[in-house]
């Protein structure tokens, strides 16, 4: 539980100082959203304080229309539109107009009623759709874009005729869906319809009659983006990027968007303002002029001085433990050197026995076979210098693992006396422990001293090719190794075997539980050799 208590104390203290920074992150956060959900709704008031505005334009026509019982010729609905002053009053107005209601059959009445105020002769157009036609007597500003406007019948755009259906009903005023209108330079921009309905005495002669009929519609034409545009750009200026669309969010429904580019898209704020009965949801988005009312520094600071603390805090308790532990940690360390130097002297002896066993073997068995002092001399002398190696490439590796091709390198280099031309090895790399190298370095030893004196390859060592592979994996791993001598017409299997012979079969077979197999070809002798592979 000591070793543990450090971590355990930075772990608790961090835990705690995350937890306040999480609840000031979270505190910051909702300070935000609260001060942007005020900042939208800000937004939300002038558009629709801007709407009513426009709107209240619309109810003043109804009131001239209803005092006059619809009788306004086109000068004085045109008198009347030029005082208002739109452009400076009503910007986002497209215009204002008058529908006469007439049953599909009857248009001449409506093209009569327009050709006695106007003396111009216009027809209703164009085809009738349903059971009411309702073509367009008054329009202000009438320009000559907008003379074709005169007896268009709006009851033949789906979108207008479901507005002015419900305006039929009620003395509401009803807004259309979005709609695209001629832009400043002729290109398609959303707009907007208003309908409501003007209703005159069926005998306006008899004073208390009461029955009334609709005579037609009073309606205006919005622009979105040029009303959106006043109604936001009144100063102070909000920081919000606002996105319009009419009934639900869809592309096909976007009325306006803010050129303001938002920043980012965390707080988003939605509201839904209803025109003429007709639903907009509004999109609010904070721009990069949005500031938060706190910081978001504050958290990061207090989880940087919480974890700081925690730090300091889990290094105390470690010096503390530290401090503590020196003193064990000295009195097993002689301990622990003595235990080591005994091992050390006792896999000395034991290495020095193996070797010293190893060599009076190979010294016994190399005198039985050698003539005379001169020939035992050089054969001990070689096989001594090949155990030699081995035991160098071991200490250079620290007794740990020994090199394939650097082992078959040196062995044939000692023999041969040369450098070995490229291609004579090939294979995989594969690393050997001590018992293998030893065993597999005096293997080779004798190969290449049996190929120097009866093989071709004591003309050239360009005759030998050596070869191998591994097999399997994990514990089954198996080198398969391939000595391949050529060019020696003359070679044929030895009548007796001699200890060179029998100390490669002890080697691969007994030490190494191998296998090895010679196969004396007419063209040269091929050695192949399988021993398992040991970590």
């Amino acid at each position: 539980m000591k070793k543990f208590f450090p971590v355990i104390a930075f772990i608790a203290v961090a835990l705690v100082s995350l937890a306040m920074a999480s609840f000031a992150y979270f505190a910051t956060q909702e300070a935000t959203r609260i001060k942007f959900e005020a900042t939208a709704d800000d937004a939300l008031n002038r558009i629709a304080s801007r709407v009513d505005l426009q709107l209240s334009l619309l109810r003043s026509t109804q009131a001239l229309f209803d005092a006059r019982h619809g009788k306004i010729s086109s000068g004085e609905f045109k008198a009347f539109f030029d005082s208002l002053n739109v452009d400076g009053n009503f910007a986002g107005l497209r215009g204002i107009g008058f529908l006469r209601l007439v049953k599909t059959g009857n248009e001449e009445l409506a093209e009569r009623a327009i050709l006695d105020d106007r003396g111009v002769a216009y027809r209703v157009h164009p085809e009738a759709v349903g059971r009411w036609r309702a073509p367009v007597k008054l329009f202000e500003p009438l320009d000559k874009k907008n003379q074709s406007a005169i007896g268009y019948d709006m009851m033949s755009e789906p979108v207008l005729r479901q507005a002015i259906e419900k305006a039929m009903e009620d003395d509401g005023q009803h807004a259309s869906g979005r709609v695209l209108l001629d832009g400043k330079n002729g290109e398609k921009v959303p707009g907007f319809f208003v309908f409501v309905r003007l209703m005159v005495p069926t005998s306006p002669e008899n004073i208390n009659a009461g029955t009334k009929s609709i005579e037609g519609f009073v309606y205006s034409v919005f622009r979105a983006e040029n009303l959106f545009q006043v109604a936001l750009n009144k100063t102070p200026l909000l920081p919000v990027s606002i996105e319009v669309y009419d009934r639900a969010v869809d592309p096909g429904n976007l009325m306006f968007h803010s050129q303001k580019p938002a920043f980012g898209t965390k707080l988003l704020v939605t509201r839904e303002l209803k025109v003429g009965g007709q639903p907009w949801l509004i999109q609010f988005r904070p721009t990069d002029a949005f500031e938060a009312p706190s910081s978001r520094a504050i958290p990061v600071t207090l989880g940087l001085l919480g974890l700081l603390l925690a730090v300091a805090i889990a290094l105390v308790a470690r010096y503390q433990e530290r401090a503590y532990d020196v003193a064990w940690e000295l009195r097993t360390t002689m301990e622990k050197s003595l235990l080591e130097k005994d091992l050390m002297l006792q896999e000395m002896k034991h290495r020095i026995k193996n070797s010293i066993t190893r060599v009076l073997a190979i010294a016994r068995q190399t005198a039985s076979g050698s003539h005379d002092l001169k020939e035992f001399s050089d054969s001990f002398s070689a096989r001594m210098q090949a155990m030699a190696a081995s035991q160098d490439m071991l200490t250079r590796s620290r007794w740990q693992k020994a090199d394939l091709r650097d082992l078959l390198r040196i062995e044939l280099g000692q023999v041969f006396g040369k450098e070995l031309p490229e291609g004579l090895l090939s294979g995989p790399e594969v690393l050997l422990n001590e018992t293998t190298t030893q065993a597999l370095g005096l293997t080779f030893h004798e190969l290449a001293t049996n190929a120097l004196k009866y093989g071709e390859t004591g003309n050239s060592v360009d005759a030998l090719k050596v070869d191998w592979a591994k097999e399997g994996r994990g514990r089954n791993r198996t080198l398969v190794l391939n000595w391949r001598e050529s060019g020696n017409d003359r070679l044929t299997a030895p009548a007796a075997i001699g200890f060179g012979t029998k100390l490669i079969d002890m080697n691969i077979t007994r030490e190494l539980n191998g296998t090895i197999e010679r196969d004396f070809r007419p063209d040269g002798l091929q050695v192949h050799i399988r021993i398992p592979l040991q970590d």
